[in-house]
């Protein structure tokens, strides 16, 4: 798909007024509601809270068609299931009448959650890194019970080749600059693919960055969004928290690492592949944004998506995450 097969977007979620929101909800749970249909903020899909006739908050979520397939949602929605059953601090979808987490108006999938309110901190206390660092250890040793069959596979000649290939194969990239993205990305795969080889790839969330764990007062720290839920390597669950790159983070890492290793083995060596792992979330952004203009023609999460600063901007951010790959600094810490 390209950009000249944009999705009109008029047409997306059109279907979706209050009535059919609410009388969607109402019929799948079993439930009444009030008429409270308050839209929420999200570049994806569409997302709103309802009350119920009990006053609970709920949240409904309305996936963007042909962004996942079924069977992906169910992976998602199996792992959440798993996480909750077991008392981990994640938000798990509500159960329909019928049994199943997912249900179907028209084409579109939709799902529908507890609210739950919490706030985000940009930064983490000692107390924090240590409490976060279980949580994810409890996480990572659920994910590693079985396989996501229809997720991605975080791995660079998998999940990066598929964004590279969608990039590439659309009219994103201005002329005279394809060749040069080309060259330097399959440069990029080739010195960093075999760094991945022997790695264990489990289920893990695979956008665990601060917007994406809330506090609860008198609770803990709630894991949400697995929208991008993935096959990959714990590490990657990591990184995105850390204040900087790993050499002016050692404190963090070695108080998340004390907490993490509470409940699982954390295997040291893979703090080594953060930099490529760092790499291939630029090439995964560019990709997401690349999807946002062919979902619906309008939405740039970037402003001056596609423009030929862009792409010079992102074509010198990606030479220099290369040689930070082949040089990088000096590390003086204890914690490889």
């Amino acid at each position: 798909m390209n950009r000249r097969q944009e999705i009109d977007p008029t047409t997306v979620f059109s279907s979706l007024t209050p009535e059919v929101v609410i009388n969607a909800v109402e019929k799948g749970l079993g439930i009444r509601c009030t008429n409270l249909c308050r839209p929420l903020n999200s570049y994806i899909n569409r997302v709103y809270e309802l009350q119920t006739d009990d006053g609970k908050g709920v949240i409904v979520k309305f996936y963007r068609p042909g962004r996942w397939t079924p069977a992906a949602l169910k992976d998602e929605h199996d792992f959440l299931t798993e996480l909750a059953e077991l008392e981990i601090p994640v938000i798990a979808p509500y159960d329909f009448k019928d049994g199943r987490t997912l249900q179907r108006l028209g084409d579109i999938s939709f799902a529908v959650f507890p609210k739950k309110g919490g706030r985000s901190f940009d930064e983490y206390n000692e107390d924090q890194w240590l409490e976060l660092g279980r949580l994810l250890a409890r996480v990572h040793s659920v994910g590693e019970g079985r396989r996501a069959k229809a997720r991605l596979t975080l791995l660079p000649d998998r999940a990066t080749r598929t964004h590279l290939d969608y990039i590439l194969q659309g009219d994103f990239i201005p002329a005279g600059l394809t060749k040069k993205f080309k060259q330097l990305t399959d440069e990029l795969l080739i010195e960093i693919t075999p760094r991945f080889q022997g790695i264990e790839m489990i289920r893990i969330h695979g956008d665990c960055h601060f917007s994406n764990l809330i506090h609860r007062p008198g609770e803990s720290f709630y894991l949400i969004d697995f929208d991008d839920m993935v096959m990959g390597p714990p590490i990657h669950d990591l990184w995105m928290l850390l204040p900087g790159y790993l050499s002016e983070s050692f404190t963090e890492v070695e108080n998340f690492l004390e907490g993490y290793e509470t409940f699982r083995r954390f295997d040291r060596r893979t703090l080594k592949l953060i930099e490529p792992l760092r790499a291939m979330r630029y090439i995964h952004f560019m990709a997401w944004c690349a999807h946002q203009v062919v979902d619906d023609g309008i939405t740039r999460v970037t402003t001056d998506f596609g423009s030929y600063e862009y792409w010079e901007r992102e074509i010198r951010d990606l030479e220099e995450q290369l040689d930070r790959i082949r040089n990088p600094p000096e590390l003086n810490g204890n914690i490889l």
